[in-house]
């Protein structure tokens, strides 16, 4: 008997065409040909890198087989990802769309080509799709339903020419969201228990982001040079590990960089509330802004893998926000995405953009946390950026910018009367005004109002940044035991926040615990590398001289003053530590430049306002004076 010179065997099928071919080829037959064969190059390419093999490409059809339904359907994303792409550089009438239908059956394989039901029922599916669209077979469904990040939506069963029974169909809407039941649907063919899963949130975005290996990219994108492991200044943490870079300002208009600045820092602040990711902070990741640096340096110096690059371009009331995800130890691109918006629209973008930031790295979400990570915002575009603009100018901690804080604050919760970030901006302003000296009111009644205003950013939010805020304000009025017990709060709910830590240690090291404060305070600076400011080095510094260890008191006020080289109260503890440690000659000579730095010294104006116990601050003034110093 004769054995027939073919065999069977189960694939993927991938069969695509051109919406309204015809149409195209009466109205421009050379451009419609040229454009075609330029998305099917395109097309050739994403199916080789998604391990596909193109079996044929006759006029406007195209057939093309995978090993694995899972790499079918995210070329399939690909390529309608990368085509639309295209289309909007193209006149609406001359824009190409392709219709893809994905099944997973059963075909017969003779001399390198597929013939069959399994043929058949792809290329039925795949009429069924919207332009621009993809429509796989329920035996492709079940394959890849809690396998890659989409949504899908049920179209009923299909009758197909010379199958006998229908085939059951569904829609991907290519975005993550749960599978929805089409008009048509008798029973969604998914279990009870997946659903009540998916529903309560327990079901986790588990795999990478579809758009990840864009043709655009893994073949034009520059060649990124990988880092090195081994040279990180620390080591990898054991979770996903990201820094998020200031985006870059590509508008004409340089006033909205502050616009571009606070994009970045939401992302940043979005990211940090997830337990499972590993973000350096704000105050680090913004030493690179105005630099040309490369990945790997800034991988490198962070001590992270992954690292976020974006730029923002505003015209009109139009806005453009690109993004792009590196994985620095590979040098390849995670993902790139553009988010073409109306300006009023932006704030939407941002939960987006951390969305996506978070599949790519795999993150495992719960639904709670999903919450969480938007927080509880504004939709008054003018309030978000007044307030962006109070943040900004609060961080020049002189009296113009404080006022001007205050002023944009005031602004933005008049606008906004249920925006936290309005108050919490409001209550910052007055603590500097205080600490400052420009505050006029009486300094019990300043530190009255900031509470006061803290607490109604908490009231409405209870972040880890409104209630760190909050234990910072109870520190300054000497409750303690209040400040540790919003600063637990904190870092319970922001595990990436470094402030979050700073604060704890510091209510710690308030309330006498110096030895426990210390492992919070070094928890901060892994988070931000580069200190957020002078106060976090020299509560550090406070809590090694409380717990006896002078030298690595010397080290950390050493450290603050590389970065800081003028900070009278650096100048002054480690003239005091030296003294402590017995290191006379040195203490003097750091007295004497204590001196040069401000000639008006004076030990007492130094520790008035200081809430640290009474023991500490005579043992600092006994050590000032000496050095000499009265």
């Amino acid at each position: 008997m004769n054995t027939p010179d073919f065999k069977r065997k189960l694939t993927a099928v991938f069969s695509a065409d051109v919406a309204g071919y015809s149409r195209l080829m009466g109205e421009n037959e050379a451009a419609t040909v040229k454009t075609l064969e330029s998305y099917k190059q395109i097309m050739f390419s994403l199916i080789k890198q998604h391990r596909g093999r193109v079996i044929d490409s006759p006029g406007d059809n195209l057939l093309a087989e995978f090993a694995s339904v899972v790499d079918a359907v995210q070329c399939g994303v690909a390529v309608q990802k990368e085509l639309q792409a295209r289309n909007a550089e193209l006149p609406e009438n001359r824009k190409m769309q392709f219709r893809i239908g994905i099944n997973l059956g059963d075909v017969i394989e003779e001399q390198e080509r597929i013939y069959g039901d399994g043929v058949n029922i792809a290329a039925r599916l795949e009429s069924c799709a919207d332009p621009g669209g993809i429509c796989v077979s329920k035996t492709a469904f079940d394959h890849i339903e809690t396998k890659l990040p989409l949504g899908y939506e049920y179209l009923g069963e299909k009758e197909v020419k010379n199958i006998a029974k229908p085939v059951g169909a569904y829609r991907v809407l290519m975005e993550p969201r749960v599978t929805v039941a089409g008009v048509k649907e008798r029973k969604p063919p998914v279990p009870a228990r997946r659903r009540k899963g998916v529903l309560a949130g327990a079901v986790a975005v588990l795999i990478l982001i579809i758009g990840v290996a864009v043709w655009n990219f893994y073949w034009r994108a520059p060649k990124i040079e990988p880092a090195s492991k081994e040279k990180m200044a620390y080591p990898l943490p054991d979770k996903p590990s990201i820094v998020v870079l200031p985006f870059i300002n590509m508008s004409d208009d340089k006033e909205q960089e502050y616009f571009a600045d606070g994009l970045a820092e939401e992302i940043i602040n979005g990211l940090t509330k997830v337990e499972h990711v590993f973000v350096i902070a704000r105050h680090s990741s913004f030493t690179y802004k105005g630099k040309s640096v490369k990945v790997k340096q800034v991988a490198e110096e962070m001590g992270v893998r992954y690292v976020l690059e974006g730029s923002v371009r505003k015209t009109g009331e139009k806005v453009r926000i690109t993004t792009q995800l590196v994985d620095a130890l590979t040098g390849r691109y995670i993902f790139s995405e553009s988010y073409d918006r109306n300006f009023k629209d932006i704030l939407s973008v941002q939960g987006e953009i951390t969305m996506s930031i978070l599949t790519a790295l795999q993150v495992s979400l719960t639904k709670g946390e999903t919450a969480r990570l938007v927080g509880k915002g504004t939709k008054n575009l003018e309030a978000y950026l007044k307030v962006l603009n109070a943040m900004q100018h609060a961080q020049r901690f002189n009296k113009e910018g404080t006022t001007l804080a205050r002023r944009y604050a005031e602004e933005a919760i008049a606008l906004d009367p249920g925006y936290a970030m309005g108050y919490l901006a409001l209550s910052q302003a007055i603590v500097f005004e205080t600490v400052i000296g420009a505050n006029k009111l009486p300094k019990a009644e300043a530190w009255q109002q900031a509470l006061e205003q803290a607490e109604k950013a908490v009231a409405l939010d209870p972040c880890s940044t409104t209630i760190s805020h909050l234990s910072v304000i109870y520190n300054f009025i000497q409750k303690q035991e209040k400040a540790l017990e919003e600063a637990e709060k904190a870092v319970a709910l922001g595990p990436n926040d470094p402030y979050a830590y700073d604060c704890m240690g510091a209510a710690l090291l308030y309330s006498g615990r110096a030895h426990d404060a210390i492992p919070m305070f070094q928890k901060a600076p892994r988070l931000s590398p580069i200190p957020r400011s002078a106060s976090l080095l020299m509560r550090l510094g406070a809590a090694y001289r409380m717990d006896g260890q002078n030298e690595e008191a010397i080290a950390a006020y050493k450290k603050l003053l590389q970065l800081y080289p003028d900070n009278v109260i650096g100048l002054a503890m480690l003239t005091a530590s030296y003294v402590t440690a017995g290191h006379d000659p040195e203490a003097r000579a750091q007295a004497s430049e204590l001196l040069r730095v401000d000639p008006n010294f004076s030990v007492q104006r130094l520790v008035q306002s200081w809430a640290l116990g009474s023991k500490y601050v005579d043992q600092v003034v006994a050590d000032l004076n000496k050095a000499g110093l009265k």
